[in-house]
C-alpha cells in the first residue's frame, strides 16, 4: 500500500506460437488492485485491528472501495478494431475478480480466449465469458474488438462477492466495475491468430506422473478471536513452528490442501511450478472437530508437529477435475472452502521432460542451480492480509 507495484514479463526466446499473437502496441499487461482514498487523494488503509488487545492493527481482510488498473482509477483505453492480448495480474491485497468483458450497448458479455496462466501458456486455447482471479494469480488473454461498432464501449465488469465466495456482493457502479475500452474507427494492423497448434504448451501434453505414497496433508485453520478472526494457519502451525515440509530435489509430491475455513485461499509456492490435480468436497465440519480432537487448538507451539487425520472417511462426492483454462502450470491455485485441493509438485524445472531417461528423479538436480543451498522457500496464502499473519509457511527442499 505504500509504494508502487507492477509486473514484469518473462519470454521465452524460443517461443513457438509468439509470431502468431497480438505484439507492441497490442499486447497490454492490467494489474487489477482495490484501492480507497482520502479526501485529499491520499491512500486509506485501516489501523486498528478487529483484536487489538493481542495484535494492534491486523486485519482480516482489506477491500477498497475503487478500483485501479496500472495506477489509474477506473480507466478508460482506446482500443482499435482488432485483437488484443491483455496479460492480467490480481494485485489486490484479498479481492478476488469474476471478469467479464461487458458490452455496454448490448449488455452481453464478449467472448475472449485464455491462452495463459502463472506458468506460461495452458495446455489448448479456451474461449470463455468469464475468469475467476484471485490475488497473484495471472492469466493471458486474447479479446478482439474487430466486430464491434466505432463508439462501443466494452466494460470489465466484477461480480465476485468479497470476501471470496460468501462474502458482499460488488455494488456496480463501483467495485463492480474494472475499466473501460472505447472501440475507435482505426482498423488495427496487429496480429490476429487465426489457427492455433493443439497443444500449446507441450510439457502439458501428458500429466505429471502419479508419486505412489508421497503425499502430504495440510489443513487451513482459521483462529478466531473475541472480535473476529486471530490469524490463518497453515496446517496449524506458525511462521516460525518446526519445519515440516522437506521435498527431496528432484522428486514430485502430492499436496492436499484441506480447507477448513470459510474463505477460498490463493495458496502459492515459491520456487517451482505444478499442476493441480482435483478437488475434492468433502465434510469439513466435522474433519476439523475430529482434527482438533486429535491434535488440539492451533496455534501450536513452535516445537509441536500435528499430526495427519485421513481424509478417506470424510469424502462425500466425487472428485472435480480442473477446469479447462487449469490445465498448466501453476504457483498460485484456489483452494476453495469445504474442498480439498490436490496440488502435484515436481521439484524440478519446468522444462524438465516428463518421462523418458532424463525425466527427474529423487536426489538428482535438474535446476541450473542448488535449490537445497540457502535458507529455503516459502509457501502461504496470496491474501496479503492473511500471509502477513502466519498463513505462511518455510519450506526446505533437501538433497
Amino acid at each position: 500500500m505504500s509504494g508502487l507495484a507492477g509486473f514484469y514479463l518473462l519470454k521465452d526466446p524460443l517461443d513457438h506460437i509468439g509470431w502468431l499473437l497480438p505484439s507492441g502496441k497490442y499486447e497490454i499487461p492490467l494489474a487489477i488492485q482495490d484501492r480507497s482514498f482520502n479526501t485529499d487523494g491520499s491512500m486509506w488503509f485501516p489501523s486498528e485491528g478487529v483484536n487489538t488487545d493481542i495484535h494492534p492493527y491486523w486485519f482480516p481482510e482489506f477491500f477498497g472501495n475503487t478500483i485501479m488498473v496500472n495506477g489509474k482509477v477506473w480507466p478508460n483505453l482506446n482500443v482499435a478494431r482488432a485483437q488484443y492480448r491483455f496479460r492480467l495480474l490480481d494485485g489486490s491485497n484479498a479481492r478476488f475478480y469474476n471478469l467479464t468483458f461487458t458490452n455496454n450497448n448490448t449488455g452481453g458479455a464478449l467472448p475472449f480466449i485464455q491462452i495463459g496462466s502463472d506458468g506460461g501458456y495452458i495446455k489448448s486455447p479456451v474461449t470463455l465469458t468469464s475468469l475467476l482471479i484471485s490475488p497473484g494469480e495471472r492469466a493471458d488473454v486474447l479479446v478482439d474488438f474487430s466486430s464491434l461498432a466505432a463508439g462501443t464501449k466494452v466494460i470489465i465488469t466484477n461480480d465476485a462477492p468479497a470476501p471470496y465466495p460468501g462474502g458482499d456482493i460488488p455494488d456496480p457502479q463501483t467495485t463492480g466495475q474494472i475499466m473501460q475500452f472505447t472501440v475507435t474507427s482505426n482498423a488495427g494492423a496487429g496480429r490476429r491468430p487465426t489457427w492455433f497448434p493443439k497443444t500449446l504448451n507441450p510439457t502439458l501434453s501428458t500429466p505429471l506422473p502419479n508419486p505412489a505414497g508421497n503425499q502430504r496433508l495440510l489443513p487451513l485453520v482459521e483462529v478466531m478471536g473475541d472480535n473476529g478472526p486471530l490469524m490463518v494457519t497453515l496446517n496449524g502451525q506458525k511462521y516460525d513452528g518446526t519445519l515440516t515440509e522437506t521435498p527431496q530435489v528432484g522428486s514430485t509430491e502430492d499436496w492436499y490442501i484441506i480447507n477448513l475455513t470459510p474463505d477460498t485461499h490463493p495458496i502459492h509456492l515459491h520456487l517451482t511450478q505444478f499442476q493441480l490435480v482435483k478437488r475434492i468436497p468433502f465434510n469439513a465440519e466435522q474433519y476439523k472437530a475430529d482434527w482438533i480432537a486429535q491434535n488440539g487448538e492451533p496455534p501450536f507451539e513452535t516445537n509441536f508437529i500435528p499430526t495427519e487425520l485421513p481424509i478417506e472417511p470424510y469424502l462425500t462426492v466425487p472428485a472435480v477435475l480442473p477446469t479447462a483454462n487449469e490445465m498448466a502450470w501453476k504457483d498460485t491455485v484456489q483452494a476453495p472452502n469445504g474442498t480439498i485441493t490436490v496440488l502435484r509438485i515436481r521439484f524440478a524445472p519446468q522444462s524438465a521432460p516428463l518421462k523418458g531417461p532424463s525425466a527427474p528423479k529423487p536426489g538428482i538436480n535438474l535446476y541450473p542451480f542448488d535449490p537445497t543451498y540457502g535458507p529455503g522457500y516459502v509457501w502461504h496464502c496470496h491474501i496479503i492480509d492473511h500471509e502477513d499473519n502466519e498463513m505462511m509457511r518455510p519450506y526446505k527442499v533437501v538433497p
